[in-house]
């Protein structure tokens, strides 16, 4: 089976790559704006090959899937970056929404029979409107940011695809979810490079954060990958699925068990820059949906996911 992975080389894209090629036998294409495999995914090249590919660019967009035929896209890229996306509003939007668009309108234009799995967020829910209680796919959509707008449009306009013109689109919408190889533009990882370095001996014991109290409902890139996999093999056309533990944490009780894990102990000082005053206090998934359809649900430990988180920045020079 052919298979193309736009944003093949981000963070979870990589692990999708990763998760594809274990699990089954399928060719690899992957599309980035870069056009090759970034160092903390090396080992990947020579098995996947990935192409320069602005998505933007709806006629490159054609040829290139007249050219590989696949059976299945999944659609990864975008913009990741939720607070930088209150000063880079139009990137957001551009890389989220019209993006989107483009790699609709040439599946179209190309009109081959493929399935697309579109990558949402968790975010576009925004708060929970009950306390305590997860959102689960009917929950109303009312997001917080630029980024989570623009996904939330992009999702929409997956199921009005689906809905108008028949395109086999499947969405999906994963909350809060890390591991190893994340950038450190992410809060977890931040940290846990912060801790590696303070074992070297090459910063003091100091910490520097964003506002510790939001609480995440996180989960292992490794199972997210893995629901997408699912999602795109079983679900019906133009249905969605959340992704998420259902369990939210603390910043704070992530940092502290990080701390725990590594054996130190620091002083943490809030950095100005690294605040967000629409942070929502609780970001929580109701994902009984997939677990009942799918027989999904995160098998890797927080707290393994966390060690592993460590072991990666320890391997880094």
């Amino acid at each position: 089976m052919r298979i193309l992975i736009t944003g093949a080389t981000g963070f979870a894209g990589g692990h999708l790559a990763e998760a594809l090629l274990a699990r089954m036998d399928v060719e690899l294409l992957g599309v980035s704006r870069r056009g090759s495999w970034p160092v903390e995914w090396n080992h990947l090249d020579g098995r996947v090959p990935v192409r320069a590919c602005d998505l933007t660019d709806r006629k490159l967009l054609v040829g290139l899937l007249r050219e590989w035929q696949p059976r299945i896209v999944y659609h990864l890229a975008g913009y990741a970056h939720v607070g930088r996306s209150f000063q880079e509003t139009e990137a957001a939007w551009s890389g989220n929404l019209d993006a989107t668009r483009s790699l609709l309108e040439a599946v179209q234009r190309w009109g081959g029979q493929v399935r697309i799995l579109l990558v949402s967020s968790g975010l576009i829910y925004g708060e929970p409107a009950e306390r305590g209680r997860g959102c689960d796919e009917h929950a109303p959509l009312r997001p917080e940011s630029p980024y989570a707008a623009s996904k939330a449009a992009a999702d929409l306009l997956g199921y009005q695809c689906w809905r108008s013109a028949g395109t086999d689109v499947v969405r999906v919408r994963p909350f809060n979810h890390f591991g190893p190889r994340q950038s450190a533009d992410f809060a977890v990882a931040h940290f846990a490079r912060q801790i590696v370095g303070i074992e070297r001996g090459r910063r003091s014991p100091v910490l520097e954060t964003g506002d510790l109290r939001p609480r995440r409902d996180l989960t292992d890139v490794r199972d997210v990958v893995r629901g997408y996999v699912l999602v795109a093999q079983k679900c019906l056309a133009g249905d969605v699925y959340n992704l998420g533990s259902g369990v939210a944490h603390s910043m704070e009780a992530i940092l502290d068990r990080l701390q725990a894990l590594a054996g130190v102990k620091c002083q943490v000082r809030s950095r100005p820059d690294l605040l967000r005053d629409t942070d929502a206090p609780v970001l929580l998934a109701d994902a009984a949906k997939a677990r009942e359809d799918l027989g999904w649900s995160p098998q890797i430990p927080l707290e393994q996911t966390l060690a592993d988180v460590l072991a990666y920045w320890r391997q880094l020079p």
